[in-house]
């Protein structure tokens, strides 16, 4: 994997985060056509948002991000933005979720993020390379 450098006329960075956070009450909702059609979504954000995605995994439960990003964006608004559009997708597309989520929250209440600053991005992507199942179709965004 090459390294991602970001630059314009005042600086130059490369800030990475691994990001963590589960489905409301952990429930076990990401499976099937519900998982795929959450990474797709996630995918769409990170582009929207110019985040490059370096490794993520979609669990039955919580999602895991290590991602890239551009130094105006803070890392509670991508994740704010992350949570907020695939919860209100999720649950216009698939409206047997609104069985366990009445109250139209998914997601549960925070999250978890740590700088890869102090370890290597290899490091935390071999940690996200265990989730990928035999199965998978190799991208570098796995469904467990």
């Amino acid at each position: 994997m090459s390294v991602i450098e970001r630059s314009n006329s005042h600086s130059v960075s490369r800030l990475t985060v691994h990001i963590v956070w589960s489905t409301k009450y952990r429930y076990d909702v990401l499976h099937g056509d519900i998982k795929i059609r959450c990474r797709t979504i996630l995918k769409q954000v990170c582009e929207s948002e110019n985040v490059h995605i370096l490794k993520g995994v979609v669990s039955k439960n919580h999602v895991h991000m290590h991602v890239e990003y551009r130094p105006s964006l803070s890392v509670s608004d991508l994740v704010k933005r992350l949570k907020g559009r695939s919860s209100r997708r999720l649950q216009q597309e698939f409206p047997e979720l609104n069985k366990r989520y009445w109250g139209r929250h998914f997601w549960g209440i925070g999250y978890g993020c740590w700088s890869t600053g102090n370890i290597t991005d290899e490091m935390v992507n071999e940690y996200l390379e265990h989730h990928r199942k035999p199965d998978d179709d190799g991208s570098n965004f796995i469904l467990e």
